[in-house]
């Protein structure tokens, strides 16, 4: 069996054990717009409005990384155990307790905290006000390689070169994207859980020269067994330039890419897109632009239409119908709007929330 029969392979088993075949046929993803996770707000409740003013059908929860400990590496740290021994080993017990069920996870470190997410709990307490429910609830965590590039040890090297960390590290963002999960699921709605991954992009560069492809893969899919234990459906993000076919052969149930600025590497892997959509997955499309403000300021509606549909003729031709991409496709900004200015924010919020519209004649 070669790589990719073999990722292949782990998709179907994961859906077999999982039962999140149910969940597929359950939400139909049809163009609907969705978010990626942040705004450059510092208001909680005003972020949730915003959220359900452009994304009703999808909401999630968001993160505001005015404040510190809502960055994307922060946000998702605590619990994580020092080089200590006994550290190491309090770890190791409260983990294998929660996985055999022996402790509730509620209780434990990989609940996420008021502190650290403070818009998860809000948008919990929103959720169970609303009168009309949503169609699907979207959820966010940091993958573990980029949350252990992103963070050194005492000595100042990278976590995730560290051999005593690695493992806690991978584990740690499996149990909290599980109980992200679980908490999300209350609601008996389908539940997405999208794995932020921009450090997938490094892989090939000489500062990933040690960090093997089997590795990567290794560690993704121990996140996204965790999530579909719990029958959420999983979305990696990337919103650069990376090897496709890393997350396409992957177990995931969504894959998210920057469809403005990086389509053209994207359809380098037709033969990965291709068995992607036929085994039923969705692409989440960012045709929204994040990434510099004159891009967000030249675009409008009809400009994003029409380069869509530019972008849409080209999978086509991989023999893949437009009527099958359609409805196995999201429209998304490109990336989170954190960073952004709230005017150019908020354009990138109805511009996805129009061209979602458009596409679906609304």
């Amino acid at each position: 069996m070669d790589f990719e029969d073999k990722g292949v392979y782990i998709f179907f088993i994961n859906f077999l054990k999982k039962g999140t075949f149910n969940n597929m046929e359950k939400f139909k993803a049809n163009c609907l717009p969705v978010l990626i996770g942040s705004l450059p707000i510092s208001d909680h409740d005003e972020a949730i409005r915003i959220v359900y003013k452009y994304t009703p059908d999808i909401p999630l929860w968001v993160q505001l990384p005015i404040y510190k400990q809502e960055g994307m590496i922060a946000q998702f740290l605590p619990g994580l155990p020092s080089n200590d021994n006994e550290e190491i080993a309090q770890f190791y017990e409260e983990y294998l307790a929660v996985s055999e069920g022996q402790a509730d996870i509620n209780n434990s470190r990989f609940a996420m905290s008021y502190d650290y997410a403070k818009g998860f709990f809000i948008f919990l307490d929103y959720i169970k006000n609303l009168s009309k429910p949503p169609i699907a609830l979207k959820g966010q965590i940091t993958c573990p390689i980029t949350l252990g590039m992103g963070t050194n040890d005492e000595n100042g090297r990278a976590v995730y070169y560290n051999d005593i960390l690695k493992d806690p590290l991978i584990k740690l963002v499996s149990m909290k994207a599980k109980w992200q999960a679980k908490k999300l699921s209350q609601f008996g709605l389908p539940v997405i859980i999208f794995l932020d991954a921009p450090a997938i992009a490094g892989f090939g560069s000489s500062e990933y020269i040690s960090i093997s492809r089997e590795e990567i893969v290794s560690a993704i899919e121990e996140v996204i067994s965790a999530i579909h234990s719990e029958g959420a459906l999983v979305g990696v993000h990337i919103c650069a330039n990376a090897d496709w076919s890393i997350v396409l052969n992957s177990s995931a149930d969504i894959v998210s890419f920057d469809a403005y600025s990086f389509f053209d590497r994207f359809i380098l892997y037709p033969k990965e897109i291709k068995a992607f959509l036929e085994r039923g997955s969705i692409l989440a499309w960012g045709i929204v632009p994040t990434g510099r403000p004159e891009f967000i300021e030249k675009e409008n509606t009809d400009s994003l239409f029409e380069k869509f549909n530019e972008l849409l003729s080209q999978i086509t031709k991989i023999g893949i119908s437009q009527s099958k991409i359609f409805s196995q496709s999201l429209i998304t900004p490109s990336c989170g709007t954190g960073s952004l200015s709230i005017d150019n924010a908020t354009k990138v919020l109805r511009l996805t929330r129009e061209l979602s519209d458009r596409l679906r004649g609304v």
